[in-house]
C-alpha cells in the first residue's frame, strides 16, 4: 500500500513538473487536440470565393457551383501544427489542404501557401505537396499512389513544422520532406475546391494540434 502511494505521489509530482514547463497557454499532452470543425456549422471558418460550403449530418460539404476556385479558410493563423481529417471525393474534382495561406483581398487568388494534395484518382499524388508558385514540391513514392480510396472515407494526418512537411494517408506514410526554399512560415489553413466546376468534396472529424 505504501509503495502504491509513493508511486502515485511521484507521478503527480512528475505531472506537475511537466505542466510547469509548458509554454504559457499551452495544453498538456492528450488535451492539445482542438476540434476545428464542430459538425454543426461553419463557425471558425471563412468561405473564400463563390463555391458552396454547407453542413449536413455532421459532414462538411463543398460543392463547386462555378468554374472557379473556392476555399474554406480558418479564421486564425497556424504556424506549426498537425491536422487530422477524413475526406471523401464525390465526382471527379480534386481538393487539398492549404497551409501558411493568404489570399489577395476580395478574391480567391492565393497569394501565398501550398497544399497537401487530395485527389481520389489513382496517380494524382494525394498526400504530396504542391504550391508556393513552384508546382509540385514533393510527391509520394509510386507504390503509395494506390493508397487513396475512391468513393470511400479516407483518413489524412498532416504535419507542418517550420519547413518540414509530413503526411500520412489511411495509416500509410506518404511524404516526409524538409523544404530548403520554404518562403512562408505562417498563415491560415484552407480546404480547396479546384476550379473546373466538378469539385464536390466531403470532410469530417477535423482536428488540429498546434506544435511548439
Amino acid at each position: 500500500m505504501k509503495r502504491s502511494l509513493l508511486i502515485a505521489v511521484l507521478c503527480a509530482a512528475a505531472a506537475a513538473v511537466l505542466l510547469a514547463q509548458l509554454p504559457k497557454g499551452a495544453r498538456p499532452p492528450g488535451e492539445d487536440w482542438v476540434q476545428l470543425f464542430n459538425g454543426k456549422d461553419l463557425a471558425g471558418w471563412n468561405p473564400v470565393g463563390k463555391e458552396e460550403w454547407t453542413v449536413a449530418d455532421g459532414v462538411l460539404i463543398g460543392r463547386a457551383v462555378t468554374k472557379e476556385y473556392g476555399y474554406l479558410e480558418t479564421a486564425k493563423d497556424y504556424r506549426n501544427f498537425q491536422l487530422s481529417l477524413k475526406f471523401k471525393c464525390i465526382g471527379t474534382g480534386n481538393s487539398g489542404v492549404y497551409f501558411h495561406t493568404r489570399f489577395k483581398p476580395g478574391t480567391a487568388d492565393v497569394s501565398q501557401g501550398a497544399q497537401f494534395e487530395i485527389d481520389c484518382t489513382i496517380g494524382r499524388h494525394t498526400g504530396g505537396v504542391y504550391g508556393f508558385g513552384r508546382a509540385w514540391i514533393v510527391w509520394p513514392a509510386p507504390e503509395n499512389e494506390t493508397v487513396v480510396r475512391q468513393n470511400e472515407w479516407n483518413e489524412m494526418l498532416v504535419t507542418v513544422n517550420g519547413n518540414r512537411y509530413v503526411s500520412r494517408l489511411n495509416g500509410v506514410p506518404m511524404i516526409d520532406f524538409t523544404d530548403p526554399r520554404a518562403p512562408f512560415l505562417t498563415g491560415t489553413i484552407a480546404l480547396q475546391l479546384h476550379s473546373g466546376g466538378e469539385g464536390h468534396m466531403q470532410f469530417r472529424d477535423i482536428w488540429v494540434r498546434e506544435l511548439p
